[in-house]
């Protein structure tokens, strides 16, 4: 499975960067292929292509505030979810994801 996604809290700093972490080692560990894009203090990071939306099954965003242009997602499989699952249940999260992809 191919997913992209956005991490972002409110500060921008640590749980930005700690959810990009935990989504990447969960997914990795269950085979599938992942890309994040970070949106913090410092700007935006690993900002994702179209390509990389295009060719992506599901689009994980897990943000405790607005992320900047959502509307590259539009038409595709999406969980949002505030950066404190991601942070305390990554593994549970991608079982998540991957029930929404089989839908």
């Amino acid at each position: 499975m191919k997913i992209v996604g956005v991490a972002a809290c409110t500060s921008g700093i640590a749980h930005t960067y700690i959810a990009k972490e935990k989504l990447v080692k969960a997914a990795e560990s269950l085979g599938h292929e992942i890309k994040i894009e970070t949106q913090g203090t410092v700007g935006t990071e690993g900002k994702l292509e179209k390509k990389d939306i295009d060719n992506a099954d599901v689009v994980i965003i897990a943000a405790d505030i607005k992320i900047s242009g959502k509307e590259r997602f539009e038409g595709k499989k999406m969980v949002e979810v505030p950066t404190s699952i991601v942070i305390k249940s990554p593994k549970g999260l991608m079982k998540k994801v991957e029930d929404l992809v089989k839908e």
